[in-house]
């Protein structure tokens, strides 16, 4: 540093004030992972007098602003501390636990990303460092009013105990307006105090409703409780059926930990799931967890966040996210829906929630419970090997029946031309409507049209940023890409050849089949369900609680409605286009499939009534429809693991993406081949590629993609530090990603 480095620096306090620190006392050095691409900890002074420990969040100088930071490790001796910038200010904030810093590095180590990017992860919420500033009270001082009018004595009434109350909460509790509340407190009735900050939510109690569990979920759940009460590392496999009542069972699990003074964390793989399972876990425990996820408002996000770092909160229910954040005496991780591909983060860091859980549990010394009705192949091989504990839940809660599953041959039985629904499922639709009951139509295409062309000139919209076709959303009158987000309106006459009235949505969205719906069922309610519907989660919420009262007869919607929702009135699914999801190469594809249309069929039947499901194929004898219809998932199962085995493919072997990525396809593609040349030779893994990705161009960037494949054995991380550092360095606008366990081959 400069000698211009002694003078006194001026640091922004959190109340916006100016404060000087002096590099000269520093007495002491430590590292502090800042939240920025940076491949270890910069070092910083601590001055005199300034009390830090590992875990310690700071403010520190980087470049000419200030961030925060986490202190990694004790003292070091490497630098000179009178060299370095101080410390400008430690947060009044409970120090991040030893096991989440580990945490943080082996998350790093092994996703191959920066730990100053994981880190930022745990600290996205900086205005939670320092303490939630105490609520403007008014506690009772002993005086008397004047008079006493029906209102005031019910003030008085509520007031008279001594305990504080928040000016607009005792004059709701008494029922009547602020201003009786201000007029007392003008005649010195109540005095002014501070009031601690309210929890986020009330603390769950235990014994507040205990469900009245079947034999069979009596036993699973007592070796999950068995599981939580010897407090180390185990996984659990919650294996069970749709409508098995996993979800009964795994509270259990979660009283048990709140009984021993745990905190617990329950993921999700949507927040479209989030508010019934809130509902349900108050039924439970009285109280609603916390919630962490995307769509929180900034100042909850900021206020579970501190109170979840204090022990304030004792239960979360988030998404994948909510795995950062800083728990004090975290005991016990449920992932639900453990198989769903929400959980893989694919932006800056990319991992998979649900294998970092299991880490983490493994770090923490706590157990991990994994739950779905369709286990991933990765958890069943592992259930067969013994790493998990398997635990069966085979039969539907009261002995409620499975729907019977068929399929519908479409080339036997092919739609009406112009239509997309067969008169087989058409005819089940008129049934179920006329028994007052309700039908849900699933396709996992959102919009009216993949896509759309021009008769006259064969002329396609696309988007001009992404190699990907325009959908077309009629209810919003857009075409849109569902890649980048760019969306244009609808045009009337084609942009190519200006033919008017000649453009042809080409397939069905969502919007489609409802418009074919209301067609021919006119008197019946339909509700249209997707991810990009209008008025955002909100709305989504409120039309899901709709159809669990009964207040829709067809429900249409994508795979939102696969997750964990309860319909008591449906007993009808009809999968429009089964065939939709084995249509790419993924070699996850069969085992994806089979999972969503088992989910899907799953809706039907749940309180008992009987069911059936309907799924229109044009490959009836697919393995993947067999294996639905029959209802043989071990056979899927056997023959989906003996096929990865052959192939070494996970979890038999193991895989990396290196997508890399620039503003020229030329620029993308020598660099992805100057990489693969770069590979260095082992005998265990193999470089495949590079090759176009089948997704070339997104928001303006051509990809190119390198797929590592290697044995189980395999040190894959290291081979590709070493293949990165031998290779060429990220120059312009190149951008190399790492992909470990790639979920998506786009």
């Amino acid at each position: 540093m400069s000698k211009d480095s002694q003078a006194p620096l001026k640091h922004a306090s959190p109340d916006g004030k100016p404060r000087h620190t002096f590099p000269g006392l520093a007495l002491r050095t430590v590292p502090v992972l800042v939240p920025m691409p940076a491949e270890r900890p910069y070092s910083y002074a601590v001055p005199d007098g300034m009390m830090v420990v590992p875990g310690s969040i700071v403010r520190v100088p980087l470049g000419p602003r200030e961030v925060a930071g986490i202190v990694t490790a004790g003292e070091t001796d490497s630098v000179d501390a009178k060299k370095l910038r101080p410390i400008s200010e430690v947060f009044d904030c409970p120090p991040i636990e030893p096991q989440m810093l580990r945490f943080v590095q082996w998350a790093a180590d092994y996703t191959l990303s920066p730990p100053g990017m994981v880190a930022r992860m745990l600290l996205r919420v900086p205005t939670a460092f320092d303490p939630e500033p105490p609520i403007p009270g008014l506690r009772y001082a002993g005086v008397k009013p004047d008079r006493l009018t029906e209102a005031r004595s019910r003030i008085m009434e509520l007031a008279e105990d001594g305990m504080a109350w928040t000016r607009s909460g005792l004059a709701h509790a008494a029922g009547v307006s602020l201003t009786v509340v201000d007029g007392l407190k003008a005649q010195g009735v109540f005095e002014e105090v501070m009031i601690p900050p309210r929890p986020v939510v009330a603390a769950p109690d235990i014994d507040y409703a205990r469900a009245d569990l079947s034999p069979d979920q009596q036993a699973a759940a007592d070796m999950l409780v068995e599981n939580v009460g010897r407090q180390g590392f185990s996984v659990s496999l919650l294996d069970g059926v749709t409508g098995s009542g996993k979800t009964e069972v795994y509270f259990e699990a979660v009283a048990k930990a709140i009984e021993d003074g745990r905190q617990v964390l329950i993921l999700l793989p949507e927040i479209a799931l989030t508010q019934q399972f809130l509902d349900r876990f108050h039924d439970r425990f009285g109280a609603k967890p916390a919630e962490w996820h995307s769509d929180l408002a900034p100042k909850m996000r900021e206020r579970v966040w501190r109170q979840v770092a204090e022990g304030q909160v004792r239960v979360v229910a988030g998404a994948r996210s909510a795995l950062f954040l800083p728990f004090r005496e975290l005991g016990l991780i449920v992932v639900d829906e453990e198989h769903d591909p929400a959980y893989k983060q694919e932006d800056r860091v990319f991992y998979n929630a649900r294998d970092m859980a299991v880490v983490r549990g493994h770090i923490g010394g706590f157990p991990v419970v994994l739950a779905s009705a369709t286990p991933s192949i990765e958890s069943q091989v592992n259930a067969e090997q013994g790493r998990y504990q398997r635990i069966r839940l085979a039969a539907r809660y009261a002995e409620a029946a499975m729907p019977d599953l068929k399929t519908i041959d479409m080339r036997r039985s092919p739609p009406p031309p112009g239509k997309f629904l067969s008169p087989v499922l058409t005819g089940a639709i008129a049934k179920t409507l006329e028994r007052k009951e309700q039908a849900l139509l699933f396709l996992n295409r959102r919009g009216y049209a993949p896509l759309t062309l021009c008769r006259v000139c064969g002329h396609r919209f696309q988007c001009p940023s992404c190699s990907s076709w325009l959908v077309e959303h009629r209810f919003r009158g857009q075409l849109m890409c569902h890649q980048c987000g760019y969306h244009e309106p609808t045009p009337h006459a084609c942009p190519e050849c200006g033919t008017l009235d000649h453009l042809v949505a080409c397939g069905p969205g969502v919007e489609r089949i409802a418009e074919e719906t209301a067609a021919a069922f006119p008197d019946a309610r339909i509700i249209v369900l997707s991810s990009d519907l209008l008025g955002g989660v909100k709305r989504l919420r409120l039309e899901l609680e709709a159809i669990a009262k009964g207040e829709a007869d067809i429900v249409i919607g994508t795979q939102l409605v696969a997750k964990g929702h309860n319909f008591p009135d449906m007993t009808l699914v009809g999968v429009v286009d089964a065939d939709l999801g084995l249509a790419n190469g993924d070699p996850r594809a069969a085992e994806r499939t089979f999972q969503l249309l088992n989910q899907v069929t799953g809706r039907a039947g749940r309180t008992g009534r009987k069911s059936i499901g309907l799924l229109q194929t044009y490959q009836p004898d697919h393995p993947v429809m067999r294996a639905i219809v029959s209802g043989d998932a071990d056979a899927f199962y056997a023959r989906e693991i003996e096929e990865r085995e052959r192939a070494g493919l996970p979890p038999f072997g193991r895989l990396a993406a290196l997508i890399v990525s620039a503003n020229t396809r030329g620029e993308a593609e020598s660099h992805a081949r100057a990489l693969r040349r770069a590979a260095p030779s082992s005998s265990e893994i193999a470089v495949l590629g590079p090759a176009e990705a089948p997704l070339a161009l997104i928001r303006g960037r051509h990809r190119f993609r390198l797929l590592v494949h290697g044995t189980k054995r395999a040190d894959i991380q290291a081979f590709i530090r070493t293949l990165l550092a031998a290779g060429p360095k990220e120059r312009g606008s190149v951008r190399v990603q790492v992909d470990i366990d790639p979920q998506s081959f786009l």
